[in-house]
Parts: C-alpha cells; structure tokens; sequence
C-alpha cells in the first residue's frame, strides 16, 4: 500500500483570482450573489480536480470561503454579534460582507469585526466576537455542502474546519477582551464540533481535519485542560465510523504532545518545517498512540522554493523509526502561496526550475510519498531524486563580495542615532511648526482604475517615459491641491507611481525577481505578489527621491518622503533559504539607509519608513521573540534611518497585528513618531503605551480604511477622546489607520474631511 498523502488546504482566490474579481464585481453592483456562488462552485471543483489528478488521497473541502475562514467558522457556530443579525439580510452572505467589511445603508451603520494577522504570516483573520446575546449553536450547512458537493462530483474529500480550542483562543468579548471560558460555553462548543462529526459520519466521510495552530504557542495548565475539555468531549461522537486528524502548525507541539497522544486523535499533524527538531524529539520520547496516523508536514506551505527531496525523506524516516503509520503531507495551507508558476516562463526554466507554487506542492507532497516508500537501492537510482538534488547543489548564485564588505564594516555606532530622541522632539517641534494634534495621512491615496491603465500602458510601450511622468505628475498636483484645501498638516504625494510597497522597491534593487501572476490573499479579496529574494540586495538607484521632492516643490507644508522599511520588504516578499533572514534584512536595512540619506539630502524633511509588518514574524513561543527575531529586527530598523539629523523626523507605520507586548521593543525602534492600526481593535493598544510610558509621539488610526463605510466628525471626536484620555495630548498624531490605496476618492475624501474637522474641534477645545 502507498504511503499516504495530504494538503491541508489549498489556494481559493483562483488561478486568475476570478473569486476576487465576482466578489468586487458583486459589490459594485454589477454582479449578483447567484454569478458569486456560480464562480465559487466552479474553483472548488477545479481545485478538487487538481488535486485528485495529482494523487493526493485526502483532499481537503471546506477550506475554500467568500471571505475568511475564521468569519466562516464564526458563522458555523452562530457568533454574529447582534448588530449585524438587526440588520435583516435574506441571505447569508450579505451578512458575512458586512461583518467582513462594515455596512452603511439603509438597514443601518456598522463597523467591520476586527482583523488581525493569522499567526506569523500575512493572511489577516476576522476576530470572531462574543456578545451577551450569544448562543453557540450549529447554523448553517456550509461544510457539509461543500463536502456533498466533491462528492457529486466523484471525489471524496476530507473536510476541515479551525479547530474549537484555536476558535475561542482567538474570539474575543464585545469590548475586544480575551474569552472568559466556563464550563457552559466548553460544552456548547465541543457539542457543535460533537454534531459536525456526526454529521460527517452520516455523510459517509473517512476523515475530518480539525486545524489548531493555537496548540504551537506557548500553553499554561489552563489552556491544557481546555484543549482536553474540549476533545474529551467531542472525539466519542466520531464512534468508528470517521477519523478525526488533528492538524498543526507554524510550530511544534513538543509541550503538548504527551497530552496529544492520550487522547488518541486518529491523526496528528505536525509541523516539521517550523517545528522540525522539537516535534521530532516528543514523538522519539513519547511514542504514538496505537490508532494514530502522524501526518509529517514536511512541505513547506508559505515558501516557493523547491523541496528538498533528500531532507524530506530522512525527516519521514525519522518518525518512521517510531511508528510504521506515517502520511507526507503539506506543513500547512497552501493558501499561503500563489497558485502555480504555470505562465512564469519569461523568469526562464534555469530560474523556473528552483519555485514550487500550490499546484507543484502538490506533485511534491506525491513524490516524497513515493520515493519514500522505495528501498534504498531504488532511491539511489530514481531519476525523480538525482534531479531534484541537483537544485541544491550550492550553485545557484554568486554573492555580492561589495555587500558582504559594507555588511563587515558596520559598528555599534552604526545603530544609534544620536541626539537622545526627547531631544530630538524638541528640536524637531521648533523646525516643523506643527500645530497640537497634528494632521496626515498614512501614504497612499486611491489608485484608480485610470493610473493602473496608464501603468499598463507604459509598460506595454503604449506611451513614453515623458508622457506617464506627465500624468503622475498630474495626479500628484491634484492630491497636494486637495490636501491642502482639506487643512492636512503634514502631507504625502500619494504613491501614484507605485504598483505595491514592496514590490515597487524591489523594482529598484538588485538581487530581486518578480512575477507576473503569483498572486496570493491578503486578506477578502486584497491579494498581493511578493517579490523574489534571488540573490544578495543592494540600492541600484535612488528610488523614491525625485518624486519626493517634486512633491514637496509644490507645497509649502511638510511632504512626507515615504518608503518601506527593510523587515518589511523581507516578509512580504520570498526570502532566500540558503541565507539567514538576519542577513538578508540587514542588505536590505543599507539599502533603503542610502534612500533614506539622499531624501534628507533632497530637503525632505519627515520620512515615513513603513515596517507593517514587523510584528508578523514574531516568534510564536515567547522563549524565541529576542533571540530569533527581535534582536536583530529592531537595529535593522535603526541602522535605517541612524545617520539623519537631529531635525529630520523619522516616522514609521505598522498595522492589524497585536502590539501591547512587544510594545517596549517598538518604543526601541527610535522613530520619532509612530502610526499603526488601532480602530479595528478598540484602541486597545492605548493601555499598553500607557503603561510603558512610550516616548514615541503617536497616531493610533482613527477610523478603519478597509470598510467603505465613511466615519462622522462627532464619531472621530470621539476617538481622538479616547486616544488624548490615555496619552500626552503632545504627542499625539491624528491619522487613518492605514494607506488609502484601496479606497475609492468617494469614501476616502468625506472621510478625511471629517479627520481634519474632527481634530480642529478638539484642539480649539484644548
């Protein structure tokens, strides 16, 4: 018999992100929910094909969604807090939109749950919320219609839903608090998860996939006992009609296993990319319980670097020497990559040849399953293997000896700036002239469908380089021109000559490749294409100067040079797997400091350096946060921007990740003012920067750039109310909580407006 093959899930936007581009159209009005569902219909039996054709034997179901998998699951158990239920949809998914995206119409005015990373990648969840209204039960028929639906089509899937501990771990109460768990709402829970094994049952599943990626962070006695709690109660409702596989990931589960194994899940998915040497060493100390599958999630689900068949199959044969019921399996969801690099050949084979996207992951988790299964002598001689290592032959690429010099050169006095920073606020102050609660914006302004054409069109050579400097140029003079009739403080040019934060960079640097559909989910529908990291990074050129200071020729007030920061650029691209992270953003941290020089140089007086996404790959376990990350994440950062002066203030931005206990290693950054997202999670960070008496001036977003819906002046009173009752009123900033890139000018500008009202009527009341 075969060894045993499975994903946990698979990409779901489309090859083309047709779901992306049914659910805009729906939204705009131009589509319906029928031509949604239709298209939905149509991916998930293209996938289910792809996979099937591949020769993976548990296909998964039910990891395909509108939107996001937690907002499913929340669906599922019925937590729609009551202010989406009263506004009276006649169908589901019109409830889901508004719970996703707010809602103002109509039926009334609400805000969007909040949205936060899932765990360390970029893949933002909704935040399931708990209210007093709550009644945990089973609503709606999602995943067994989606599992009936394979099964007409002739494949027999293995559905998979967010486990019940990593659900409540997650949710959060109505004032966006963590979950007080008793017993009622254990039982509640498992006996919905109770009732969706049973059904499967019925249905005539093999397995159900519970996915708990909670179980890889760190654990006290309480959280152990609820793990148990809850599957104590749920698992007799599989009898001996269904296996349950309880999957894991983005790390190890070493503290939790023994427990794990008690309770005699019928498989156990580990992680053995992220969690490698922890999981391997609790199975090698704890054994496996006698009905149990271990699943060795030894592909890797969020890189598009080849696998190494080698590492792989001794990684199999390590649990092997444990136990003979061993599956290949994906590490985690290939939601996290883009779906194939069919229609990548202008990269060329030689370049090719080194990526696996979603549908190659596929044929890899098949062939490590089969090379597995041969004996030593026919491994020896399988073709499969022998070209497969010649990937990894240590050929790949030639390093840059000038950035490995600049790198040897560096010293501590390369990492601080100097003077102190309270000095440098008060230099700073005197030279802006900045009034109290100053205003501005988090970058970027609206990208019309009229700047992507013109894009497009110098990049076919429709147009010259002149002719699109001309429109860029253009729509920099209108934004300046709005701005300033709005009453912001500190302006931006907008970004209009930038197709992302990242790759645009990236287009600059050297060492960097990029794609032309390898598109992957942000979040709903927002879908980004990170760059390649091929090769050692240096500045090719200046990147973002002469718009800059074109800008700021064009106005009296501050323009804000803006850039992305070097943890930034790293974890929203691909990074390289035969360098260290440290190494690969510290190239990248003297890079973007030559940027940072020359913008100073050119009259650019505030630099905004973007690092959104520094708190993403934190460390999981609190144990590693400095020595795996923090410690050389925060003086990349420094390095950056160190060599300014006293009265250039450097800004930074970070957005939809939990910032309360990393908030002294931010406070370390050494910007002198920082923004970051705030009102999709009820300010809720405002304690922490209270308690750790933050000396970065601050602009907690006042209202939520992701919903269309546009804010009141008195409900962004309000805010700026809460932010002032818990921080210096003199170091504050008043902004959205992120760039404006995705908004259109009908909600972006009302909502501004409102802003700069709002702020002028606290000041004067100052």
């Amino acid at each position: 018999m075969s060894v045993l093959t499975s994903i946990s899930g698979f990409p779901r936007i489309g090859r083309n992100r047709e779901l992306k581009k049914i659910i805009e159209a729906y939204w705009k009005g131009a589509a319906s929910l029928d031509d949604v569902r239709h298209v939905g219909r149509e991916l998930r039996a293209e996938h289910w094909r792809i996979e099937q054709a591949a020769g993976i034997d548990l296909i998964p179901s039910n990891d395909f969604s509108l939107y996001d998998q937690m907002l499913d699951t929340a669906i599922l158990l019925n937590v729609i807090p009551a202010r989406y239920r009263r506004l009276s949809f006649e169908h589901p998914e019109e409830t889901l939109f508004a719970m996703a995206r707010g809602y103002q119409g109509e039926r009334g005015d609400v805000t969007a749950l909040p949205m936060k990373k899932w765990f360390t990648t970029n893949y933002h969840y909704l935040v399931p919320e708990f209210d007093d209204a709550t009644e945990v039960r089973l609503n709606g028929t999602k995943p067994f219609d989606e599992y009936e639906e394979a099964k007409a089509l002739g494949i027999d899937t293995k559905p998979v839903l967010i486990g019940p501990y990593t659900f409540l771990k997650l949710s959060r109460d109505s004032q966006a608090r963590e979950l007080s768990i008793d017993a009622g709402l254990i039982d509640a829970v498992a006996g919905v998860y109770a009732e969706v094994v049973r059904r499967f049952a019925d249905l005539g599943a093999s397995w159900v996939q519970f996915d708990e990626p909670y179980l890889v962070l760190d654990k006290d006695d309480e959280d152990v006992r609820l793990f148990k709690a809850l599957y104590t109660r749920i698992l007799p409702a599989r009898g001996d009609r269904v296996r349950v596989l309880l999957n894991t990931y983005f790390g190890n589960i070493a503290d939790v296993y023994e427990t794990v194994k008690l309770l005699e899940f019928d498989g156990v998915g580990l992680d053995l990319v992220e969690g490698r040497d922890a999981n391997l060493e609790a199975v090698a100390r704890h054994g496996v319980a006698e009905r149990t599958t271990l699943f060795a999630g030894v592909v890797n689900g969020r890189n598009i670097w080849r696998n190494d068949y080698a590492t792989s199959i001794g990684l199999v044969d390590a649990l092997r020497q444990v136990t003979d019921r061993v599956a290949v399996a994906s590490a985690c969801s290939l939601l996290h990559v883009p779906f194939s690099t069919k229609g990548e050949e202008a990269l060329g084979d030689d370049v090719l040849k080194h990526f696996a996207f979603a549908v190659e992951k596929l044929d890899e988790v098949r062939e490590i399953a089969d090379l597995v299964d041969l004996d030593e002598d026919a491994k020896k001689a399988s073709g499969t293997l022998k070209a497969n290592q010649l990937l990894f032959d240590g050929s790949r690429v030639a390093r840059d000896e000038a950035v490995a010099a600049r790198l040897a050169a560096l010293t501590d006095d390369d990492f601080v700036r100097q003077p102190a920073r309270a000095e440098r606020q008060k230099l700073q102050s005197k030279a802006l002239g900045l009034p109290l609660l100053p205003t501005t914006t988090i970058g970027s302004f609206p990208q019309t469908k009229e700047i992507r054409a013109e894009r497009a069109r110098l990049r076919k050579g429709e147009i010259s380089r002149d002719d699109y400097d001309a429109f860029i140029k253009a729509r920099i003079d209108d934004v300046i021109r709005k701005q300033e009739q709005i009453g912001l403080d500190v302006l931006v040019h907008g970004e209009f000559e930038r197709n992302d934060m990242v790759e645009y960079f990236g287009q600059h640097l050297n060492g960097f490749l990029f794609t032309k559909n390898a598109w992957v989910q942000s979040y709903g529908t927002r879908c980004v294409k990170p760059p390649i990291v091929w090769s050692d990074v240096s500045r090719a050129e200046p990147i973002t100067v002469a718009w800059s200071a074109y800008a700021q020729s064009k106005t009296d007030k501050p323009m804000k040079g803006m850039l992305t920061g070097p943890v930034t650029i790293l974890n929203w691209s691909w990074p390289r797997e035969d360098i260290s992270n440290e190494e690969q953003t510290r190239q990248l941290a003297l890079a973007i400091r030559d940027e940072v020089v020359d913008l100073q140089n050119a009259g650019i007086r505030i630099i905004q350096i973007d690092e959104a996404a520094l708190r993403e790959k934190l460390p999981l376990r609190r144990s590693d946060w400095h020595t795996q990350y923090l410690d050389w994440a925060i003086p990349a950062f420094r390095l950056v921007h160190a060599a300014v002066e006293p009265t250039t203030q450097i800004h930074t931005h970070m957005c939809y990740s939990e910032f309360n206990d990393i908030i002294r290693d931010i406070d370390a950054m050494d910007a002198d003012v920082i923004s970051f997202e705030a009102s999709r999670g009820d300010l809720v960070v405002l304690d922490a920067i209270h308690d750790a008496q933050f000396e970065t001036e601050a602009g907690p977003g006042v209202y939520d750039i992701h919903s269309p819906r546009i804010p009141s002046e008195q409900e962004i009173e309000e805010r700026i109310g809460e932010i002032i009752g818990k921080m210096d009123v003199e170091k504050v900033w008043i902004n959205p909580d992120c760039g404006l890139k995705t908004r259109g000018d009908a909600e972006t500008w009302p909502s501004l407006e409102h802003m700069v009202e709002a702020a002028a009527a606290v000041r004067s009341r100052l």
